[in-house]
């Protein structure tokens, strides 16, 4: 269930910073609001998911996903450039997260 809930933290704080960039520097109402329900529901969900999983292991998915995602985000939806090094660091994230789930933050 943990993991679950960890994964809806990541959904909910990907959306709160999708929200953000909509929002022009918080000028615009409704994304303004859907980024801080957004951050206030992820916070919550993370908090629920340190009952069960570990604080290292679930912090590094939920920073290291949601920066991941959020990367993928901006080249998508906004036009960001994909570069090598922005491969390379979404890579690392990644294998980053799966080392830690490996046992390396136990």
């Amino acid at each position: 269930m943990g993991y679950l809930t960890l994964a809806g933290a990541i959904a909910a704080e990907v959306a709160a910073t999708t929200a953000m960039k909509y929002s022009h520097g918080f000028s615009r109402l409704w994304p303004s609001l859907l980024t801080a329900v957004g951050y206030v529901v992820s916070f919550a969900l993370l908090a629920q998911t340190l009952k069960s999983v570990g604080i290292g292991t679930a912090y590094a998915i939920w920073a290291g996903v949601g920066t991941a995602a959020i990367a993928v985000i901006g080249l998508v939806l906004f036009g960001e450039a994909l570069t090598l090094t922005k491969v390379a660091g979404i890579a690392l994230i990644v294998g980053g997260v799966v080392v830690l789930n490996l046992g390396g933050a136990h």
